[in-house]
């Protein structure tokens, strides 16, 4: 059985094909990145608001003990507000979501907690 070599116009195709498809690949590495990067911005938002209601209820600073959970791009966009409510003091956090192309920002994610005061 003797084996055909491909004649002169198939002898590029796989190439083509294989550049064709290089941006589609791209496209969606970058969707999957973009959907990692907002994936963490939504679990660290929850450990955000959890430890500026810690800092809260012991009369810390709790925009600083929300940016220590978080990493330096999503400080960026961060803003910490106190709840006060009858059954204690609470926060509400707010993170922008990065864009992974550009300066911009895709979404922003909320999250709040709220813990007893511990003072005195």
């Amino acid at each position: 059985m003797a084996v055909s070599r491909p004649s002169r116009a198939e002898q590029g195709q796989a190439s083509v094909e294989l550049v064709a498809l290089l941006p589609l690949v791209a496209a969606l590495v970058a969707l999957l990145w973009q959907a990692v990067v907002a994936g963490q911005a939504v679990w660290l938002a929850g450990s955000a608001a959890r430890a500026a209601a810690r800092a809260t209820a012991l009369g810390a600073d709790a925009p600083a003990a929300a940016r220590r959970v978080l990493p330096d791009r999503l400080e960026r966009g961060l803003v910490v507000r106190r709840a006060t409510t009858s059954a204690g003091g609470g926060v509400r956090i707010a993170i922008a979501v990065p864009a992974i192309v550009g300066t911009g920002r895709l979404t922003t994610v909320r999250a709040r907690a709220r813990l007893q005061d511990q003072g005195p």
